[in-house]
């Protein structure tokens, strides 16, 4: 059979990338059924007994009452449920003093739906026939966004600087000065930090997420913050880092990292236009968002319970995890010739192999090959040439797991990196 004759947007959304290769790995080896498997890959987040029996326990609730009918039977608005924003509004105005309205959040099927409407509304041809581009301050940077534009070359990005730390460890910094030559072409339609970043988990400071609102102010583009895994849910962040938004400002949050990927809701804060124009695009594109989240969750966020369960459960657990991963690489990687990411916030060990004689993507070939799946890096460094040496030398590890299961997957890594040392 001949092949499709596919558009030129079907074969750019159809061909191999880095995203849905993690997924499909993630998928085969789930269903595997193989006892050895040692899963370190992906971001599925912890299933924390805890806090899973309380999200049980209101869906039960939900299941015995009416309000089963509206979680399943009827369509939101385009916006999202009304309730549900409601109850957002007062919260965030409560806690953060912001001034929001409803007109200030748009509800998304996820993470990766916001920003594909948030990169393709500021990013891409402009009616004048303009190409603007969406900056990334610092990479690596989320492995999800390499795709999402319409239009080819939809993002630029910027090496950091990388700090040594005492302990075998490093962070990244944005570099301003390199940052201040990019905005200055004015091909740029919006910068896109994640914070904390996946796949490192830096917090970049107050200070730097400060000077990228008064760049983005001076030059008149949006910042958009990718804040699926900080504050206020699930408030996986370990390091001192203020919670801020303003009209210039797009503010995105998530309800997967609270161990609820399958709902696939997203949260966008921002201006009463760009919220408009974003209900627009999900009228168009998938009618109306899922009510399944909002559902779940409004009681909880009016009762406070949300927030409760963040701070005395949620954290708590990823923080003692962060603690437990440092612990073990200082054990298992103490002979060789690598370093750890400092671990400020989510859920992720970023290791550093400086001295490799291979690449991280034959690395976690190799390590597939012995049942342990991990993330190759280079895929995170996006819009940078593949000539930099340090894109090919960094792995991206889940940490959320069983401590000897994370253990022996370590010590599988170890191995295979000290055979592989130049």
């Amino acid at each position: 059979m001949a092949s499709r004759n596919f558009s030129k947007f079907g074969k750019r959304f159809s061909r191999k990338n880095g995203i849905t290769q993690l997924m499909s790995d993630l998928g085969n080896a789930k269903h595997s059924n193989n006892p050895n498997t040692i899963m370190l890959g992906g971001g599925n987040p912890a299933i924390i007994s805890a806090a899973n029996d309380k999200f049980i326990s209101e869906l039960e609730k939900l299941i015995s009452s009416s309000s089963i009918n509206q979680m399943i039977g009827f369509y939101d608005g385009p916006q999202g449920s009304e309730e549900f924003i409601a109850e957002l509004v007062m919260m965030f105005n409560n806690h953060y003093g912001w001034g929001l309205d409803e007109k200030n959040i748009v509800i998304t099927n996820g993470s990766q739906s916001s920003f594909f409407s948030l990169f393709n509304l500021y990013g891409g041809e402009m009616e004048d026939g303009t190409h603007k581009k969406i900056l990334l301050p610092i990479v690596p940077e989320y492995i999800g966004y390499a795709d999402q534009g319409i239009s080819e070359e939809m993002f630029v990005s910027i090496k950091p600087e990388i700090c040594m730390l005492n302990d075998k460890q490093f962070k990244y910094k944005i570099d301003f000065e390199e940052l201040i030559n990019v905005m200055s072409s004015d091909d740029i339609g919006a910068i896109c930090i994640s914070r904390p970043t996946n796949p490192t988990g830096n917090v970049i400071s107050d200070d730097e997420l400060n000077q990228l609102d008064l760049i983005s102010k001076e030059y008149g583009v949006p910042l958009i913050i990718d804040n699926a895994y900080g504050q206020p849910f699930p408030g996986a962040v370990y390091t001192k880092a203020t919670l801020k938004w303003n009209t210039n400002m797009i503010l995105c949050m998530s309800l997967s990292k609270l161990g609820l990927p399958g709902l696939r809701t997203g949260i966008i804060i921002a201006e009463h236009e760009t919220v408009e124009a974003l209900s627009r695009i999900s009228g168009i594109m998938v009618l109306a968002p899922s009510s399944v989240g909002p559902s779940l969750l409004t009681r909880m966020i009016r009762d406070n319970e949300l927030l409760q369960l963040c701070d005395d459960v949620i954290r708590p657990y990823y923080k003692e995890k962060a603690l437990t991963a440092v612990k073990l690489f200082e054990s298992v990687f103490k002979d060789v010739d690598g370093y750890l990411h400092k671990l400020e916030g989510a859920f992720f060990m970023w290791l550093w192999f400086p001295n490799l004689s291979i690449t991280s993507e034959q690395l976690y070939n190799n390590l597939k090959a012995d049942d342990v799946f991990i993330v190759p890096g280079q895929d995170f460094f996006i819009g940078i040439d593949d000539d930099w040496d340090h894109k090919h030398q960094c792995i991206r590890i889940n940490y959320a797991k069983d401590e000897l299961v994370l253990k022996k997957g370590l010590e599988v890594i170890y191995n295979h990196v000290k055979s592989s040392q130049k």
